[in-house]
């Protein structure tokens, strides 16, 4: 292995040094914590961008060879150990959440990240389990790096208190903790069915399950598809979305955009791994599809009913959601790579939202600062854990933004083309991608149906949209403009502009999301590299002698992983690859007897 191979383990890495070096650092060094953030995120940015270059194999963006990378943690065989896997769908998904991890962090930096205790930590905390979850080759590893991520999001859904935040953030946490159990459960029903917990085994696995481990294989799925389904945000297990998302923090709210898309990710990794044909029907598409729709109707209409933009905003995260679940639930190859041009949109649309949301409500009379929603309920919070409150809260960071009116009016214009599917952004070019992917894919019984729920789901946002922006910029002409600061709009501008270059690059991206579609469909590669991944220190060819140090080191380990490791002239096929059983049971000792 040469020093680029390691480079797949640093997403998981690196946050996790940054965070332990925050905590240490905060309260000894002033700005130490934020500057090791900031670090320490644009080096994901950096590496994420990298990863996704190499997993791209020779010829055009939209061919669907891809070079699988496979790293072994500890150097054990996949079959035994923590195996890490990146492949195009999961580097496509790390280039995301660090390109919107740097917008947040950015916009954060001008005075929520002193709203509260350990932001910085907590932040690379959840980044850490994000990539994680990503990255992860295993039922069991990506059950630990949701928690992970979930308990960095519990301490940033409550970050700088507030009655609101802590009602709905109790809410998530409680929601979330029942989730993981039920993905906890249906990772024990997998283990018991097919006896191993690696994605690549189990796919090679579960066709030749018998009836009954076939039927305690899909007790498993069922159960891994709610908690799946759960962090996805589908209606009705995700009814904790709206006031969770709409009283956090902004820039953790932006953060959170990227949460409701791991589940989806789950979904989209399992479906097509551990499917009998090339449709997810291992999650049953039918009730995927009605629950997607259901979804859709209901962000819809509580975008129509929201009064205030992070409300809006969160309803509409949901939109996002239901619309990726629908289109995911037929299958289709070329709907896959709509989809994931959809999901990059809407995701980078929804932080820059977030953002921009608190800015255009901010100094409203209807609407308190957060810095005063603290209320009776933070004094309390703060005592009882023996903190202190931090430097004031209302202390300018950077430079004032000139017409900050103006501005603000053109970033929730383009957030509503964006967010409503309008053209000539980004946003339209994806909802036409997969309503034409659906007319000619032969689908037309559904195709008419998702595209009524696009097309009223779009009119929905465009009305909710519009209403909200009349009574932030046209109610109230003598309204003093917000203080604004060029911190605080740099980073909306740069999610903004990633959805402009989406646009006016919108043929490459679909050929290489195109690619990363066909790589998803035809999981052989993953399969194949993950089971023939090579190891820094093969297995001695011949036995040490008797009583060498090298042989009582290894004796106990050497039976056990010199079989698996046998080079094979070719691929295994899934009917060799598995362990032949033994031909009897030890029977029991007599009684008194010698074990």
């Amino acid at each position: 292995m040469t020093w680029s191979d390691h480079l797949v383990i640093l997403p998981i890495l690196l946050p996790l040094a940054a965070g332990a070096l925050s905590i240490l650092l905060d309260g000894r060094v002033r700005h130490g914590p934020a500057t090791v953030n900031l670090l320490s995120t644009l080096g994901l940015l950096a590496i994420a961008w990298i990863l996704a270059w190499r997993t791209l194999g020779p010829g055009s963006l939209a061919d669907g060879a891809q070079v699988v990378r496979v790293y072994l943690l500890g150097d054990w065989p996949s079959s035994f150990g923590i195996v890490l896997v990146l492949d195009r769908l999961s580097a496509t998904m790390l280039a995301l959440s660090a390109t919107l991890s740097v917008g947040a962090l950015v916009f954060s930096l001008a005075r929520w990240h002193r709203m509260g205790q350990h932001f910085h930590p907590l932040f690379q905390f959840l980044l850490m389990g994000v990539n994680g979850a990503f990255l992860t080759g295993d039922i069991f590893n990506l059950f630990v790096f949701f928690e992970v991520m979930l308990a960095a999001s519990y301490g940033l859904a409550l970050h700088g208190s507030g009655k609101a935040r802590v009602k709905a953030g109790m809410h998530y946490i409680a929601v979330n903790l029942v989730a993981s159990l039920v993905l906890l459960i249906g990772a024990s029903l997998v283990y018991a069915a097919a006896g191993t917990l690696g994605m690549a085994d189990l796919a090679m696995r579960a066709p030749l399950l018998d009836e009954r481990s076939r039927t305690l294989l899909e007790m498993g799925g069922a159960a891994l598809s709610v908690a799946f389904l759960v962090k996805a945000a589908m209606w009705p297990l995700g009814l904790w979305l709206p006031a969770a998302y709409s009283t956090a923090a902004a820039p953790i709210a932006a953060m959170f955009a990227i949460m409701t898309k791991v589940g989806v990710y789950a979904l989209l990794r399992f479906g097509w791994l551990l499917s009998d044909s090339r449709s997810p029907d291992f999650f049953n598409a039918q009730w995927l599809m009605i629950g997607g729709l259901a979804t859709i109707a209901f962000g819809a209409l509580g975008a129509l009913a929201s009064k205030e933009t992070p409300r809006a905003a969160a309803f509409l995260t949901m939109v996002s959601s239901g619309t990726l679940l629908t289109v995911i639930s037929i299958g289709d190859l070329s709907l896959v790579s709509a989809a994931l041009y959809y999901l990059i949109t809407s995701t980078l649309a929804a932080g820059a939202l977030f953002c921009l949301a608190e800015l255009a409500e901010r100094d409203l009379d209807e609407k308190k600062p957060a810095a005063e929603d603290q209320g009776e309920l933070a004094v309390p919070l703060l005592e009882a854990y023996g903190l202190q409150e931090d430097e004031p809260q209302d202390e300018e960071v950077g430079v004032p933004v000139p017409a900050v009116l103006a501005v603000l009016g053109i970033g929730f214009l383009a957030c509503t083309l964006l967010m409503a599917g309008l053209p000539p952004l980004s946003g339209f070019i994806a909802k036409f991608a997969i309503l034409r992917a659906m007319f000619e894919s032969g689908h037309m019984g559904r195709a008419w149906i998702v595209t009524a729920a696009l097309m009223l789901s779009g009119f929905a946002t465009l009305a909710a949209m519009t209403r909200i922006g009349m009574r932030l910029f046209w109610s109230d002409a003598e309204r003093p403009p917000p203080k604004v600061r060029f911190i605080e709009v740099a980073p909306v501008a740069m999610l903004l502009l990633c959805c402009v270059a989406l646009t006016a690059q919108a043929g490459p991206a679909m050929a290489y999301l195109r690619g990363v579609a066909e790589g998803l469909s035809a999981p052989s590669s993953y399969i194949e590299a993950v089971r023939n991944a090579p190891r820094m220190r093969e297995p001695l060819a011949e036995p040490p002698p008797l009583g060498s140090r090298t042989h009582q080191e290894g004796a106990a380990v050497a039976p056990l992983i010199v079989p698996a490791l046998a080079p094979a002239a070719s691929a295994p096929s899934p009917a060799s690859a598995l362990p032949a059983p033994p031909a009897a049971l030890p029977s029991a000792p007599a009684a008194g007897g010698a074990p």
